[in-house]
């Protein structure tokens, strides 16, 4: 049988795929058919550099040989078990999670799968509920993103992704996210007194603020669910001294801090998990994405003992098919090994540091970039208008067009692609999340390849 031409797949997909599963940045969308290192290759053989690696679910580089073995060796012994039976890589993988998360925080809990980062944030609800006496309110970020099942997106501050659905459960109350380049309060930085937490504080003063009883000690909200970094929001990098006044605040009021580890995990942000860069501990942490490299689905959550143990949360307490499945824990207790031997936290900053001073010489050298900042390999530029400040979403889809048409200069006459995400308030963002393992030839293409991008698309 032949093979059908790209052509036909994409008139295939026009009439059989749901558009609901995707995102169509570009028009017509992009086929790639393999993948190697930091590159994706389309069916001509372009290379296209990839600097969002799959939304930072490819931490360690696309068909990372070591994760890889690791998967084969599985499928050949123990490819397929049920979740009621016990596996070694389950409970291996579990301990090592568990035992590095009492090593950083040095609080003792336990370790609970899934198989996405949307299904965990919704096991995660179940289990603040559970060990608050069922409550159902929450707080969140304005700008944050936790996943789009239904209990995720009622924490999830976009209005599009519960718009059509309703709601099977209470949203979330949003508070501004410390954005010092566009702070909701007008302040700035060097001077503002985290004056966006003494906000927040302010709705415990007194109970006619809604959500305090002061007679009885009670807030009405169970839980603040963050991300270190905002991912979807735009890489956006909070002060200094933020979460430690918010933390104080929250512990003064009995609201449980669930850190949101999807996206900036495993030394995306240059620490094992992001919130380590701000000096606070977490009653609950998320993760998912990069723990497999993005070889097999899976995800889970960390709890603090007395959260999760088995006579507050025991067995069926929730639970699905695949949420441990021996591939993906195989893949993941893998990627844990292989993190355990590498010094990812110097590579990682070192890697970053440099990408970012690249970064800040484009800023120097294009009028449309408003900002750029960064924490690890979570970097963020932010296209706007000359007067670097109103957001220009439709330079950002021209810079993307410009990157995935594949016809950048490489040098020597090679014709490359750009792979880049776009996040943000305005959709005017660009985020970059670079494989961990990325060299620095690699960081100075990319720089060179974002300049080309940028003055054509201004032109």
């Amino acid at each position: 049988m032949t093979e059908k031409t790209e052509a036909e797949l994409l008139r295939d997909e026009a009439e059989y795929c749901s558009f609901g599963d995707t995102v169509h940045y570009i028009d017509p969308p992009k086929i790639f058919s393999r993948c190697e290192g930091s590159y994706l290759y389309d069916s001509a053989g372009t290379p296209f550099l990839d600097l969002q690696m799959w939304y930072s679910a490819v931490n360690f580089g696309y068909a990372n040989p070591r994760l890889n073995e690791a998967l084969k060796k599985q499928i050949d012994t123990l490819p397929q078990l049920a979740c009621q039976y016990l596996h070694k890589e389950k409970i291996e993988l579990a301990t090592k999670i568990a035992q590095r998360v009492q090593k950083t925080y040095g609080s003792k809990g336990r370790v609970h799968f899934n198989v996405g980062g949307s299904q965990s944030i919704d096991d995660s609800l179940k289990l603040v509920r559970n060990a608050c006496g069922g409550k159902s309110l929450m707080f969140a970020f304005e700008g944050g993103y936790h996943g789009r099942s239904i209990g995720a997106s009622a924490i999830t501050s976009s209005y599009r992704y519960r718009r059509r659905y309703g709601h099977f459960g209470d949203r979330a109350q949003f508070v501004p996210f410390p954005y010092c380049y566009r702070c909701p309060y007008g302040k700035k930085k060097d001077d503002c007194g985290l004056y966006c937490v003494d906000q927040f504080a302010r709705m415990f003063e007194t109970e006619y603020y809604g959500v305090w009883d002061p007679k009885h000690g009670s807030a009405e909200y169970a839980a603040f669910y963050v991300e270190a970094i905002q991912g979807t929001g735009g890489y956006v990098v909070p002060p200094a001294g933020y979460f430690e006044k918010l933390k104080t605040v929250l512990d003064a009021h009995k609201i449980l801090l669930v850190d949101d580890e999807i996206q900036m995990g495993f030394y995306r942000a240059g620490k094992f998990w992001a919130l380590e860069n701000f000096n606070v501990k977490p009653d609950i942490i998320v993760f998912g994405k990069a723990v497999t490299n993005g070889l097999n689905p899976i995800a889970g959550l960390w709890a603090r003992e007395e959260l999760i143990n088995p006579q507050i949360f025991p067995p069926g307490s929730t639970h699905s098919t695949f949420s441990s499945n021996s591939l993906g824990t195989a893949a993941a207790l893998e990627t844990i090994k292989m993190m355990e031997e590498t010094d990812y936290e110097t590579m990682t900053k070192e890697k970053g540091a440099y990408f970012l001073a690249g970064i800040r010489e484009l800023y120097k050298k294009h009028k449309i970039i408003g900002d750029v900042d960064g924490l690890g390999m979570a970097l963020r530029i932010e296209i706007t208008g000359e007067d670097r400040f109103t957001p220009d979403k439709a330079m950002t889809d021209k810079i993307v067009d410009i990157c995935m048409a594949g016809d950048l200069d490489a040098g020597d006459g090679k014709k490359v692609g750009l792979v880049l995400d776009i996040g943000g308030y305005y959709k005017n963002v660009i985020t970059l999340a670079p494989s961990l393992h990325i060299t620095t030839g690699e960081i100075d293409l990319a720089i060179r390849l974002l300049d080309q991008a940028f003055t054509r698309a201004t032109r």
